[in-house]
């Protein structure tokens, strides 16, 4: 069965008689309906459009659409201590993807940042042989399409092993998720913070935004709850939502500065 995608967010959705009515992702004030009013496609009518890129993203495996499509944003796929984990996922799906993954030692789970990035995650998971999905219980309202495969964790940290923790950041979405691996993959050890922080284009700083689209910046009091639950955490770099914009070295502090700047600028 075709299942819709919305073409403005890449959210896949459950069967329905047709087509649905609305997309609630798009609707919601983070994010946006397409100027040319809701639209929707699916999973075959993409894979005629659109091939996946697989390329080196600052030493990590990148995995995206191309040509762009929706927010446009990238999977990661890191080999961890905690087995091979897919950071993020995309609408699309293909045989190639899955075989690269495979010949590199296959996926062991897939890890979500926030609802803006679950695009086609069911999909995904059928096709890597039914692989958990992990995805903080505060968003659990946000999927569009459950699945036995989905894994509701709860907290302000989950930690996967020795090496990688998933943490609550919230701000963004109230579950919105980063993770942070210890001792990979350089020297030093990232952070993944999806939308929770995002590196902007000069690539040494990070901002934090309520809605990116519609620039509606976080609350600060949130910005203030995010420091504290990465205060923890050493990283030399942070590696953001789509391709290249990561911060390679100086990571942390980074995001520090990226602290004080954003609270002095909304300070009253």
């Amino acid at each position: 069965m075709s299942l819709p995608i919305c073409e403005t967010c890449g959210t896949q959705f459950a069967p329905h008689a047709g087509v649905p009515a609305h997309c609630p992702i798009c609707e919601d004030d983070r994010q946006y309906v397409g100027w040319q009013g809701q639209t929707w496609t699916t999973h075959e009518a993409l894979a005629q459009r659109y091939t996946l890129r697989l390329e080196d993203d600052a030493g990590v495996l990148g995995i995206g659409l191309a040509p762009a499509f929706a927010i446009d944003q990238r999977a990661l796929y890191l080999q961890t201590d905690a087995g091979n984990i897919l950071w993020e996922c995309l609408a699309l799906v293909t045989d190639e993807a899955v075989a690269e993954l495979r010949a590199r030692g296959g996926v062991d789970l897939i890890a979500i940042s926030h609802p803006h990035f679950y695009a086609s995650m069911v999909e995904w998971s059928e096709a890597l042989g039914g692989v958990p999905i992990l995805i903080h219980e505060a968003d659990r309202a946000w999927v569009q399409r459950p699945s036995e495969r989905i894994r509701y964790w709860s907290g302000d940290e989950h930690k996967l092993s020795e090496d990688v923790t998933l943490i609550r950041c919230g701000g963004h979405f109230p579950g919105s998720t980063a993770l942070h691996w210890k001792r990979g993959p350089r020297d030093g050890g990232a952070l993944f913070p999806g939308d929770a922080l995002q590196v902007v284009f000069d690539r040494r700083h990070v901002t934090f935004m309520y809605s990116y689209p519609n620039y509606i910046p976080m609350k600060p009091s949130d910005v203030r709850a995010m420091r504290e639950r990465v205060a923890g955490y050493a990283f030399e770099d942070v590696y953001g939502y789509t391709w290249g914009r990561n911060i390679i070295g100086g990571g942390r502090q980074a995001v520090d500065d990226s602290f004080d700047r954003f609270l002095d600028a909304v300070a009253c």
